[in-house]
């Protein structure tokens, strides 16, 4: 005879053997994901989400339900990482508000929960694609409606049949989306979500299992807090003042008139920005000698907003603060509170970056504070959470730079009360960068809102990485090893020589009516490499400006942006 009810205990012991479970498997899960770059993929999102909930549960001596739903609601949202992980706590979520109203769940319970968590998921994503995890998780939860129904009691039973059945809609999701049929797989985030119904299903019967939940990974150790002081004390800068103001226009720029003021700033400055529309220019320039940069803009009209700071002197104050930190025994990393003003602002801003020169434009362009992470490290919703408590600000604007950030970002902003969280879903750094340029002090946060978002969209980008597998996508034929080019709209070219890759890239993006081609060249490429390829570029495209910026980013050799 079969069991009918299960109880907190059990159900935690179910829980994080579905955790387990999926810890075991997330390197099988991450080799089904479409597309072959190394980066941290749909099985380490989901393990890390699942594990962020477990340390939780596992904490707990003696749960009750709602202590064992509160721990699995709280641990995975703020544990979120990635779309697949987010979708997955929000699960979590909706299952989690049926099951903490009972000392003890049954199959009718268990329905109503999958079909609360299927609902709750739907509605955390804008624009659900079926396919997905989301579609397993819906197949599952009609199957367990319909043996509730039907008046099935047997714990076993039902929940053998509803992982049946979630298993039969993964199979079917290459028929849903054809890029898992042309690559020969299975939806990852599904695949990660049947691994955690297994888990579970073997716990309930009583296989041996280890429990026990590792500790998160330690602070760095005063050794590598010692690398990194040295590296930034003893790193060149070049040009000391980030010099940065607003030129309210007598007339509007002419183009001859834009690319001479841009000819000029480079003569005395590097890391320019300069974006004109009819009635104002905002610049921002690195240089030795701001009053030159201020004394030609005033030939175009009056200035105002004009802020210098002293990157030497901040430097120097930074590598003195961590020196002191470290001799009192503290861990410190390169983006900690040193970059997060402390008196109280109107407005702040958290971007999500990877590579020193990315993230030295960001801060030069008033980024208050950088999580470190993008493709190869999706930050989760408790890093986004952390940063914004850093930041004494009334309105913060989180520019997430990678299309699976958005969600964790958005999930933070749900989960803050006391300030106004607005996320502008920049997909690419790029998209980031052209977001925050185009931020106005004088306007209000949603007409800032709406213009950083327009100008973001109008950021076409493409990004240079290498292939860890054999595959085909987009009838391109790819072998471990070879570079791609990937659009916005999926990969551009592919081939065994970088340059080639990068410039047919950069050709496939390109459209008749985009002035700016900005390069980014990443740890992997030296400077006269990034040179030839603008060069290039600037010989085919003679009407567009082109920047060439050292990103220092890994894995992404190359992030170049057309707008």
């Amino acid at each position: 005879m079969g069991f009918n009810t299960i109880d907190a205990k059990m159900f935690a012991k179910m829980f994080l053997a579905g955790a387990k479970n999926l810890e075991n498997k997330k390197e099988w899960i991450n080799e089904l994901n479409v597309f072959p770059v190394p980066d941290g993929d749909t099985g380490t999102n989901m393990s890390m989400t699942m594990m962020s909930a477990a340390k939780e549960v596992a904490a707990l001596e003696n749960p009750d339900m709602v202590s064992l739903a509160k721990a699995i609601s709280s641990g995975s949202l703020r544990g979120a990482r990635g779309n697949s992980g987010v979708i997955l706590s929000q699960l979590f979520r909706g299952f989690t508000k049926v099951i903490r109203e009972y000392d003890t769940i049954n199959v009718a319970i268990l329905a109503a929960a999958c079909d609360k968590a299927v609902e709750t998921a739907y509605k955390a994503v804008m624009k659900p694609k079926e396919g997905t995890i989301l579609t397993v998780a819906k197949g599952a939860a009609k199957r367990a409606d319909d043996l509730a129904v039907a008046g099935e009691k047997d714990l076993e039973v039902f929940i053998k049949e509803v992982i049946k059945e979630a298993e039969v809609v993964l199979s079917q999701t290459p028929d849903m989306l054809p890029v898992l049929k042309q690559a020969g797989v299975v939806d990852s985030g599904g695949q990660g979500l049947v691994e955690v119904l297994k888990g579970g299903l073997d716990a309930f019967l009583g296989k041996e299992i280890d429990f026990s939940v590792e500790a998160a990974a330690s602070a760095p150790k005063t050794g590598a807090v010692s690398s990194n002081i040295e590296a930034q004390a003893n790193a060149e800068i070049k040009f000391c003042y980030c010099t940065q103001f607003l030129i309210m226009l007598e007339k509007p720029f002419h183009t001859k008139q834009e690319t001479d003021f841009k000819e000029f700033l480079t003569s005395i400055g590097d890391s320019i920005v300069v974006v004109a529309d009819d009635e104002i220019v905002k610049v921002h320039v690195h240089t030795n000698d701001p009053g030159l940069a201020m004394q030609r803009a005033l030939k175009y009209g009056q200035l105002t907003t004009i802020i210098i700071e002293n990157m030497r002197l901040e430097r120097d104050e930074k590598v003195s603060e961590m020196m002191e930190k470290e001799m009192q025994g503290a861990s410190v990393s390169a983006f900690e509170d040193t970059q997060v003003p402390m008196e109280h602002k109107d407005t702040g801003f958290i971007a999500v970056s990877v590579g020193d020169g990315i993230n030295e434009i960001f801060r030069s362009l008033g980024v208050d504070y950088i999580i470190e992470g993008g493709q190869t490290m999706n930050p989760s919703t408790e890093d986004m959470l952390n940063a914004i408590d850093k930041i004494n600000a009334d309105n913060i604007f989180i520019f997430p730079n990678n299309k699976n950030i958005v969600l964790a970002a958005n999930q933070a902003s749900q989960l803050t009360t006391d300030k106004n969280i607005v996320v502008i879903p920049t997909k690419t750094v790029a998209q980031g960068i052209t977001a925050i340029i185009n931020y106005v002090p004088d306007i209000s946060v949603e007409e800032n809102e709406a213009v950083m978002t327009r100008e973001a969209g109008n950021v076409a980008t493409g990004q240079v990485t290498y292939a860890v597998r054999d595959t085909m996508i987009d009838d391109k034929e790819i072998h471990q090893g070879d570079f791609m080019g990937i659009g916005d709209q999926g990969i551009l070219s592919v081939g065994a020589d970088m340059q080639a890759v990068a410039y047919e890239m950069v050709e496939k993006m390109m459209q008749d009516d985009y002035k700016l081609i900005s390069i980014y060249y990443g740890d992997d490429v030296e400077e006269v490499q990034a040179q030839k390829l603008a060069d290039k570029v600037k010989a085919a495209y003679a009407d567009c400006d082109i920047e060439l910026q050292f990103g220092g980013q890994p894995i992404y050799s190359y992030i170049i942006s057309a707008e």
